[in-house]
């Protein structure tokens, strides 16, 4: 079992290795996105996911962004503002 999710976690990191982001998405202006725009945009993601299938100019990701910095907010937004940690940390019932 062990050497399965070792092959798996090698081969989802080989693969990740491969990932870039187009050089027209990523700017450098002073009103370009950054990691609060990032944080703001994964909170309230699955609402603008939810509008995004109604709206076609509703979008749930802004591009073009300043890279890592809003990339890394974006990506807190979703998973600690958004919820993500809370629920994995309730109890699952008491012994």
């Amino acid at each position: 079992m062990n050497k399965k999710i070792l092959a798996l976690a090698a081969v989802t990191l080989t693969l990740s290795a491969c990932a870039s982001q187009i050089d027209a998405g990523v700017a450098t202006g002073g009103d370009t996105p950054g990691f609060l725009w990032g944080l703001w945009h994964g909170f309230i993601f699955p609402f603008a996911w939810i509008g995004s299938l109604f709206d076609p100019d509703i979008a749930v990701y802004a591009v073009p962004n300043n890279g890592g910095w809003y990339d890394f907010g974006f990506f807190l937004g979703v998973t600690v503002l958004g919820g993500g940690s809370w629920f994995s940390s309730k109890k699952r019932g008491k012994k």
